[in-house]
């Protein structure tokens, strides 16, 4: 039996889109919501697919590349637009990176990115 579980954190950062005609292309903020799903065929010994204190864990620190940062500016940008479908990407790959170092069971199934409360972007197995 396959389990999932997530844990969601918020963010703010700046950015700006290159190669877009619009009001995009000049920096501007938002307030971002991101969701982590990780997944686990049965449950470990404890009864979780991954303690939600380890899960936080590794989205503090993936936070701390991204909160309250020009986001361009960042090396992981350098040449895509963070866009929330790049962040998205961005933090699946980190997330994916620290927990199979954790715990090999585990696996990042799904992260949600939102840019507005009408607007998410969604990067799935």
């Amino acid at each position: 039996m396959k389990f999932e579980v997530y844990r969601e954190v918020q963010f703010s950062s700046a950015h700006r889109l290159r190669n877009y005609h619009g009001k995009c292309e000049n920096l501007h903020g938002h307030n971002w919501r991101v969701r982590l799903f990780v997944t686990r065929d049965g449950l470990d010994e404890t009864g979780f697919v991954m303690d939600f204190k380890v899960l936080d864990a590794v989205l503090k620190e993936i936070m701390e590349l991204l909160d309250h940062k020009d986001l361009n500016s960042l090396k992981e940008f350098e040449t895509v637009n963070p866009t929330a479908e790049n962040i998205a990407l961005l933090v699946f790959k980190l997330a994916e990176e620290k927990i199979a170092k954790l715990d090999k069971e585990v696996k990042v199934s799904k992260v949600c990115v939102w840019e507005s409360d009408k607007s998410c972007a969604v990067v799935q197995l």
